[in-house]
């Protein structure tokens, strides 16, 4: 016996966008808006798709639209279905032909200024019909948005642990000791981690992984110094140690990437080469994108040994 619904009675994709575009915007006006159509074309489309599930899905008043219990969950089941139909089609689009059609990229703020511009030029001209989105955000909510499959990769830092994430490591980046010109560290060639143990550093504020990578650097040879005021990013924290706030731990691939540039600071490295973080690209185990995002690992990993060893 075939009990499958008619497809008379099944709603359509965009009626299901109109419906996810309500709960995301909280009105009517605002999710035709959002979507590009007029609003008395989204009021009907939702009205088609009300009348085709049997159900109220949203109540309409003067604070908005509000979704019912069962508009809630036709929401929440909406939007799964049309990810899934986004892979469906990115994945018919892509088979055989890696890099092709929109592929999106997220990237910690602590590396993606610096690394995006150096990769970027040559996956553009690898692969030349990719498409590529980009999201600069921190650890948790990049591989929030692997599991949701609203990414496709993201380029952090390792290691990270997380259930039916998948990463590789790509390239190793050094910590450098940022301070004024005019500070005694500043002239040190035999520079250790125990030299800033009277010295107050500067980190990033929580939920910054870079943050916690320097404090275990600290915790293995300082004892204690780390600023109560976070910095927001990499070059608020560099202008407070111009300012003479402090000092701080300071990435490679940032310094390369010239965030000091203009500054009134000094860097130093470690006598003794401090490895401050791992960089690395993680995926959605068993994602449709995985295959690529190795190769877009192995592209790093490519990039950092050309670096590091120039012709």
């Amino acid at each position: 016996m075939d009990d499958r619904l008619p497809a008379s009675s099944l709603p359509t994709l965009r009626q299901l966008q109109f419906l996810t575009a309500v709960k995301a915007e909280g009105s009517f006006v605002a999710a035709a808006e959002a979507i590009g159509v007029t609003q008395p074309t989204l009021s009907a489309g939702i009205k088609e798709l009300e009348a085709a599930l049997g159900a109220v899905l949203v109540e309409r008043g003067r604070a908005g639209a509000l979704l019912t219990p069962a508009g809630a969950e036709a929401a929440d089941r909406a939007e799964r279905a049309l990810r899934d139909v986004e892979d469906l089609v990115r994945a018919v689009q892509a088979a055989g032909k890696p890099f092709s059609g929109v592929f999106k990229l997220g990237a910690i703020p602590t590396i993606a200024p610096f690394l995006l511009p150096r990769v970027l030029p040559l996956l553009k001209k690898k692969y030349p019909r990719l498409q590529l989105q980009l999201r600069e955000d921190l650890t948790a909510r990049l591989v929030d948005g692997l599991r949701a499959r609203t990414l496709d990769a993201a380029v952090i830092a390792l290691p990270y642990s997380a259930q039916g994430i998948a990463t590789a490591p790509v390239a190793e980046d050094e910590f450098l000791l940022l301070c004024q010109q005019n500070h005694p560290l500043a002239a040190r060639n035999d520079l250790a981690p125990e030299h800033l143990k009277n010295e107050q550093v500067l980190l990033l504020q929580d939920g910054h992984c870079l943050r916690e990578h320097a404090l275990s650097v600290c915790r293995s040879g300082l004892g204690h110094g780390s600023a109560d005021v976070g910095a927001t990013s990499l070059p608020t924290l560099v202008q407070m140690v111009a300012g003479g706030m402090g000092v701080t731990l300071l990435p490679k691939l940032a310094a390369e990437g010239g965030v000091a540039a203009g500054a009134d600071v000094a860097m130093r490295p470690f006598a003794e080469p401090i490895v401050g973080r791992s960089i690395g690209v993680a995926w959605r185990e068993g994602g449709q994108r995985q295959e690529e995002a190795g190769m877009l690992a192995e592209m790093l990993q490519a990039l950092f040994k050309t670096s590091a060893n120039p012709a």
